[in-house]
């Protein structure tokens, strides 16, 4: 093998992977956001969640693209493992798509897929006629990379040294471990299965060979999501380990079954007997699907196996139970009036978590914690999915028998969870901030920094007896939280005039400035969002 062959292999492979991606994108873009929805909405139960694990894979052409996302659905509480783990397996069963596409010899018409592919791309201003375009561009690019790989390889069958190797791939286990690192190197388990596919095509390696190569290229297939689940939260960390559990037993248990049913490959062999290409995909997809059906019954065992390896903290405790509804659990089962109270209850917990976030935030700000921060970032995913579980159920509420009084006091709640969501933001933004100044030049003067605590106390303040209002009703207490927002206004305007003389006088710099100002306007913005709380409920025909 030459070295323009080794190039001519790089390439291809580099080819093959961009191909992917450009398809892969092309077709999200394609589809905007029916991806996201059919992941949250299929994943009722079992069947719907590997079915839909199916439909993105294909659509996508990876499954560590679909396992990623999960991951991320999980880590935002928008899915929890039970469902994840049905998704994970459909898209086992997805990704095994593209190994039957490339067992197609068309080659030959990459190069005008490429032409037409390109035309459209570059010449077509309609958006979703450009991006089918990409997914034709992207789709010539993966066989063209393909054709390249084929040529590449061909020598290598002329070369004693590579076939000396490759034969030593004969002990099963091994060339499983192989498969394993491969595809890992290569981070996609389509692009491994390819190569394996050209080298059994060229006489290199055996079926029986590329067969354990690609049960090895299943666990391979794990690194990115691996790897994506470092940075997760402990629900996504389990939705990691979770995927590599599955991939670990499958290929336990298509190990053992051709060991003891070694009919099954001569079997599959003679679907497509003088096609080893096909041999190959057959394998993959057949030993995908069966797994699924096998193991899918006893999913919730890696569920509960992935939680023991990753144990709960008490802060996670604390968050997944402030995460659920509490009081607006059964409003199908008690009167319109109970059912708005209860509405009212939850509502106000949601503010209660809010403000603590806020209050977290600034603390977090001011002692530079990073523990403190990532649990901002974790109260904040708990605000989130509470005021989209809090908004489906006082839209739920509209159906029932409801006075125009309550009515109106239901829209009004509604309207006061957006303002106690966007409280939470201003708390991401705070925490955000600061990491800004420790990863940047900006400075601030303790001058500053006490103008802040000023500030961030007064708004806190503001958050807390508007909130008494809205929980309590204490309509008593409207001036006293008028006069509380009208304190941090002016608090604003006057440590902002502060600093831009201490600006002038170089005691912080126009960097640190941006920050101070920004963070004074979310602090304001904070207070605005708490009357609009206050005032939520003032109206007589509202509370009526």
């Amino acid at each position: 093998m030459s070295l323009y062959d080794a190039f001519t292999l790089l390439g291809g492979v580099g080819l093959f992977l961009y191909g992917m991606t450009i398809m892969s994108t092309g077709l999200r873009n394609a589809c905007g956001d029916n991806l996201r929805v059919l992941l949250e909405k299929a994943t009722r139960n079992k069947i719907t969640s590997v079915l839909a694990g199916i439909a993105v894979t294909v659509f996508v052409q990876s499954s560590s693209a679909t396992d990623v996302m999960v991951i991320g659905f999980v880590t935002s509480g928008m899915m929890t493992l039970s469902q994840a783990i049905g998704v994970i397996m459909g898209a086992n069963i997805g990704t095994t798509v593209t190994a039957q596409i490339t067992a197609f010899n068309i080659g030959a018409i990459a190069p005008i897929m490429l032409f037409i592919g390109a035309i459209i791309y570059l010449f077509v201003k309609n958006k979703t006629v450009q991006h089918t375009g990409s997914v034709i561009l992207g789709f010539g690019m993966l066989f063209v990379g393909i054709t390249f790989m084929k040529s590449a390889i061909a020598p290598l069958a002329e070369l004693p040294a590579f076939v000396s190797f490759v034969s030593g791939l004969s002990n099963p286990i091994v060339t499983v471990i192989f498969g394993i690192l491969f595809t890992a190197l290569l981070q996609s388990s389509s692009s491994a299965t390819v190569i394996f596919q050209a080298f059994a095509v060229e006489g290199i390696i055996t079926y029986k060979t590329a067969v354990f190569l690609v049960i090895g290229a299943a666990i391979g297939a794990v690194t990115p999501n691996l790897l994506a689940g470092l940075t997760a939260n402990r629900d996504g960390k389990r939705c990691a380990v979770l995927n590599l559990l599955f991939n670990v037993t499958r290929a336990l248990f298509v190990l053992t079954l051709i060991t003891v049913f070694p009919m099954i490959l001569t079997w599959i062999q003679s679907l497509s007997p003088d096609n080893v290409a096909r041999q190959i995909a057959n394998t993959h997809t057949i030993f995908a699907v069966v797994s699924v059906l096998v193991l899918l019954p006893v999913s919730n065992v890696f569920v509960r196996l992935s939680e023991r390896l990753i144990p709960s903290s008490a802060e996670e405790a604390e968050i997944r139970a402030s995460k659920k509804l509490m009081y607006l659990t059964q409003t199908d089962k008690i009167p319109a009036p109970i059912a708005i109270d209860l509405a009212h209850r939850e509502v106000a917990r949601m503010g209660e978590i809010a403000i603590r976030n806020l209050a977290l935030a600034l603390d977090c700000f001011f002692t530079k914690d990073d523990a403190k921060r990532r649990h901002v970032e974790l109260i904040e995913e708990t605000v989130d999915n509470l005021s989209r579980e809090i908004v489906a159920k006082l839209v739920e509420l509209r159906s029932m028998d409801l006075t125009p009084r309550q009515l109106t006091r239901l829209y009004h709640m509604i309207q006061v969870v957006d303002d106690i969501e966007r409280i939470s933001d201003h708390a991401v933004n705070i925490i955000n901030y600061e990491v800004l100044i420790q990863t940047s030049k900006a400075r601030l003067s303790e001058e500053a920094y006490d103008d802040l605590r000023r500030l961030g106390g007064a708004t806190l303040e503001s958050l807390k007896t508007s909130l008494t209002v809205f929980e309590e009703e204490a309509f008593d207490l409207m001036d006293e939280a008028n006069a509380l927002e009208d304190e941090v206004d002016r608090l604003k305007d006057e440590i902002i005039q502060n600093h831009i003389s201490r600006m002038m006088n170089n005691s912080c710099d126009p960097q640190g400035g941006i920050i101070f100002s920004d963070m004074a306007v979310d602090l304001e913005r904070s207070s605005d969002h708490a009357i609009n709380i206050a005032e939520a409920l003032v109206d007589p025909a509202a509370t009526a």
